[in-house]
């Protein structure tokens, strides 16, 4: 179906000496990701480059029972010392503390499912001593072909897959395991049916503003339920918030965040396109609007706290909206090779007293449409990623 071995000659690079830099400067990194980005894969091959390292997998029973007793598991080794899975044992930090005060010869890697529970666990434990970085799936700064990657996104076992098939059959195994298996192993009991039925009606709102009430109503569970399943989502990186941005205005704004599926391929998955099936769905633009949202977030290096989308009551928007000290670029996500500026976009630009707006199409174009309007091609962006 895929090859390993394609898996770790995709050049993660810029991954590795992120890394190799974070430990230079404090004993414990954490990697964190959704399962199956490719976290043990970059990890083993760090090992590889010190003298000694140590991997414990705490998904192997064996593993698992070694680190009951953390001290006698891991006082006296050296090195790098890999934890896989981390958030099973949110007891161990205390122990980690203490191993890397008292041992200057040791470095941490540890690999965490579920960036924000992983955070408040690890925060005060471990502050000063821990650096967060966040893997992603495979980007289009990494592997390049737009279409493959769009259509099947950045999961490398669905990007290497040999054919469309293969990668659609693993998608919908990695979405049924997800629900049965990985959010139990995070601490939470919930009906795996009932989160399936709300992660394929969130595919059906991608790209558009929440309505809980309306999603409670149709599953049949109260909007803090609601609201709490999407927080699982979210904390385990298969769905984004993008908040709504909103300042005094002449023009009534919309306060409620949008929601996005991370990855495109789970995206088309949960909305049971197999193939190219996308470029005939209603879906097709707000696919590509979240694309490149991810693209251009990644490309930029952008934190949660400097992205936002802005939409009055009337219906004038901006897909997002980035906010850098006194600048502020605007987005718009286009799937045409031929943009117009139109009154929306007009309308943002004054409103929000824009510095510059981007429209963002596929290819390789750059080039300004107006004064302040520059088109300019997702591979362009991604080629330029800022790491």
């Amino acid at each position: 179906m895929y090859s390993e071995f394609a898996i770790i000659m995709v050049d993660r690079k810029d991954y590795i000496d992120k890394v190799h830099n974070a430990l230079r400067i404090f004993p414990v990194c954490a990697l964190l990701g959704p399962r199956q980005c490719g976290k043990t894969t970059l990890a083993l091959a760090i090992g590889e480059q010190f003298e000694n390292s140590h991997r414990f997998d705490l998904e192997d029973l064996y593993d698992l029972s070694q680190l009951d007793n953390p001290k006698l598991a891991l006082d006296g080794l050296k090195g790098l010392i890999i934890i896989d899975e981390i958030q099973r044992r949110p007891d161990l930090f205390a122990y980690l503390r203490v191993l890397v005060d008292n041992n200057p010869d040791v470095r941490l890697l540890i690999l965490g499912s579920a960036s924000h529970t992983l955070i408040q666990q690890s925060s005060e434990t471990l502050a000063g001593r821990i650096k967060y970085i966040e893997l992603t799936p495979f980007t289009l700064y990494e592997v390049a072909d737009l279409s493959k990657l769009w259509l099947r996104g950045g999961f490398p076992k669905s990007y290497l897959a040999s054919i469309d098939e293969d990668s659609y059959e693993w998608r919908k195994a990695y979405i049924k395991t997800f629900l049965e298996k990985d959010i139990p192993l995070l601490g939470f009991k919930i009906s795996p049916s009932k989160m399936q039925q709300l992660w394929i009606m969130l595919a059906h709102y991608h790209g558009s503003i929440l309505n809980y009430s309306e999603l409670g109503r149709s599953l049949g569970i109260t909007d803090k339920t609601i609201k709490f399943y999407i927080e699982i989502l979210e904390s385990a990186l298969m769905v984004r918030y993008l908040k709504p941005w909103f300042e005094n205005s002449k023009k009534r704004q919309v306060k409620a965040p949008k929601l996005y599926i991370r990855d495109s391929g789970l995206l088309h998955a949960l909305l049971s396109l197999k193939g190219k099936e996308i470029n005939s769905h209603p879906k097709l633009g707000a696919s590509w609007e979240g694309f490149a949202l991810e693209e251009v977030i990644f490309s930029l290096g952008l934190d949660t706290h400097e992205c936002y989308y802005w939409r009055t009551q009337t219906g004038h928007e901006l897909d997002l909206l980035v906010s850098q000290g006194a600048r502020r670029i605007g987005y718009e996500f286009k799937y045409t090779d031929r943009p117009k500026l139109t009154a929306s976009m007009q309308t943002a630009i004054n409103e929000l007293a824009l510095s510059e707006l981007r429209i963002v199409i596929p290819g390789n174009p750059s080039f300004l449409l107006r004064e302040q309007v520059k088109v300019i091609g997702l591979n362009k962006i991604a080629a330029h990623a800022l790491r």
